[in-house]
């Protein structure tokens, strides 16, 4: 008797296993930084690479920073509802510009539209490896102390604008 149950309990274990697997969001990636400061960084301006942008500039309101590139389909996917987040003036969007070339980024911006106060070139992508990025676009929602509130990954929408990030937004406003 004890040799059919122990093969019969492995199994539903397992089977208990797979359909709790089964039902979780495979799109969702924890972020260990969420609740913790973004990791401090100091990189070249995009507009002037000569000029530097820092971690210390997005400090003092509510922002976000999106992680995109021109070789990125979901970064085109997600451009046209960047430029409408941008022109309600709910929050700064600084952008990283990730592992691109420069020439070809500032031409994206120049064709689609600039929704960014700064964007930032991390051209060897040393930056996002200590963010924890590991595809873009990905978009972190930081508070004016610079922690992160949440992180989102995959092409923002104006539904996961409204339904993701206003309330965190509001929240961290103290507003709700």
């Amino acid at each position: 008797m004890l040799r059919f149950t122990l093969p019969i309990g492995l199994f539903l274990g397992l089977a208990v296993f797979l359909l709790v697997g089964l039902g979780r969001d495979p799109g969702y990636v924890p972020s260990p930084l969420i609740g913790r400061p973004l990791p401090a960084f100091t990189l070249p301006r995009l507009d002037d690479p000569e000029q530097e942008f820092s971690y210390s500039q997005m400090l003092g309101e509510v922002s976000l920073l999106n992680v995109w590139a021109t070789w990125c389909i979901g970064c085109r996917e997600e451009h046209q509802a960047l430029m409408q987040i941008a022109a309600t003036n709910e929050v700064p969007i600084y952008g990283l510009n990730w592992k691109d070339d420069p020439t070809m980024a500032r031409r994206w911006l120049e064709q689609l539209g600039d929704p960014y106060v700064v964007v930032a070139m991390d051209l060897d992508g040393r930056v996002a490896i200590d963010w924890g990025v590991y595809g873009s676009p990905e978009t972190f929602l930081l508070d004016a102390d610079g922690q992160v509130l949440y992180k989102h990954v995959a092409p923002i929408t104006l539904e996961i604008w409204e339904r993701e990030f206003m309330p965190r937004i509001r929240a961290a406003r103290g507003q709700g």
